[in-house]
C-alpha cells in the first residue's frame, strides 16, 4: 500500500470550515455519522463512528483515489493554516 502527503487546498479548507460551522461534539457527529456528507469536486468524505474520526476519499486528476482520516481536534489546525499536509494512502477494495 503506497502512501503519501497530500497538500490542503482550499477546497478542503472549506469542507473543514463547513465541519467547524455545524458546531457538533464527537458525540453528535457519532450520531449523524454520514460517509458522505461532505462532496466537492475532489474530495468525499463524513465522520466514521468506528474511527471516531473524519474519513475522506481524495480523487486526483486522473481518477485514482486515496484515502485518509481527520480527527475533529484537527478541524481547527487546518483551517488555521498549522496543518498544511496529511497522509493519505492509496484506496483498497
Amino acid at each position: 500500500m503506497m502512501s503519501a502527503k497530500l497538500r490542503i487546498d482550499e477546497e478542503f479548507i472549506s469542507i473543514c470550515q463547513q465541519i467547524l460551522n455545524e458546531d457538533h461534539d464527537l458525540n453528535s457527529w457519532a450520531s449523524i455519522e454520514s460517509s458522505d456528507q461532505f462532496q466537492t469536486d475532489n474530495y468525499c468524505g463524513g465522520f466514521d463512528k468506528t474511527e471516531n474520526e473524519f474519513t475522506f476519499s481524495f480523487y486526483k486528476e486522473n481518477g485514482k483515489e486515496f484515502w485518509f482520516q481527520l480527527p475533529l481536534r484537527d478541524v481547527n489546525k487546518v483551517i488555521a493554516g498549522s496543518i498544511t499536509e496529511i497522509e493519505i494512502r492509496e484506496a483498497e477494495y
